[in-house]
């Protein structure tokens, strides 16, 4: 098992920096069930926010709100103080500021790996494909594949199609990344691997925005800890370390007590 302590880590969690991402009183139905209601939160540059709680309480649903893959039924999504909303006229151009990178891969099969890192970048940015392929070589050295660049997602296992997806989207520059369980579908044995590349992210100031159930690892990397249930954020926590020994809420003392992350 990967060691997620903060000695380990040594993470500096104190964000600095702009605003780069604000929801105001969002709102979100689907077919009369209320999946999320009035939530508010603000991410500013470089900061790491972990977001967790029991399924089906919205966490999933909210980074897809944020990357306007679902329509919202009140409130706004603010990037860089502009709306994201599937209607809006500058959405794809929004939607290259926000990485997503989901808990299946979803890597295109019939092409190569170098391919799927640079198709984005070439087709949608209009860069050049020899920057684009030096800079996806260079991610790919990043997470140890530069070697694997020619070969397809089904010559890969599980952890190093994730690396892949992780460095897909960094191949965008995004302002800000969403990682929606991503070791949901991996291995016991594979989800360090992964794992490692999010901290190594952190370490280098991404700013992030992470769904996981991986409490080791989101006490480690997080600069502030969102607790969801029902669709509300229940408590909220700048100190890590004090949330996961000592929550505030009945109902985060309960679901945390399913958790062994010492």
């Amino acid at each position: 098992m990967a060691d997620f302590s903060p000695e380990r880590v040594g993470i500096v969690t104190e964000s600095t920096g702009n605003e780069v991402l604000r929801i105001e009183h969002l709102h979100k139905e689907f077919e009369g069930n209320v999946i999320l209601k009035d939530l508010n939160l603000t991410v500013r540059k470089g900061e790491v926010i972990v977001v967790i709680g029991p399924s089906g309480c919205g966490k999933s649903t909210l980074l897809r709100c944020v990357n306007a893959l679902e329509d919202i039924q009140g409130g706004q999504i603010l990037l860089d103080g502009r709306p994201v909303h599937s209607g809006a006229k500058d959405i794809t151009l929004m939607r290259q500021k926000i990485g997503m990178v989901f808990q299946s891969y979803d890597l295109f099969p019939h092409k190569t790996i170098i391919q799927n890192v640079t198709l984005a970048p070439c087709k949608v940015q209009k860069r050049p494909r020899a920057e684009a392929e030096q800079e996806a070589l260079e991610l790919l050295e990043r997470v140890g594949l530069a070697d694997r660049r020619d070969d397809y997602p089904r010559q890969l296992s599980g952890g190093q199609k994730q690396r892949v997806a992780i460095v897909r989207a960094l191949c965008m520059h995004p302002e800000i990344l969403l990682l929606d369980e991503i070791t949901a579908a991996l291995d016991p044995e594979m989800v360090h691997e992964v794992l490692d590349v999010v901290l190594s992210l952190a370490r280098s100031g991404s700013t992030m925005l992470i769904v996981t159930h991986e409490m080791a690892f989101a006490r480690a990397i997080a600069d502030r800890v969102l607790f969801i249930d029902e669709g509300e954020i229940v408590e909220e926590s700048t100190d890590p370390k004090e949330f996961f020994t000592k929550p505030e809420t009945p109902r985060a003392q309960a679901f945390l007590k399913t958790f062994d992350y010492e």
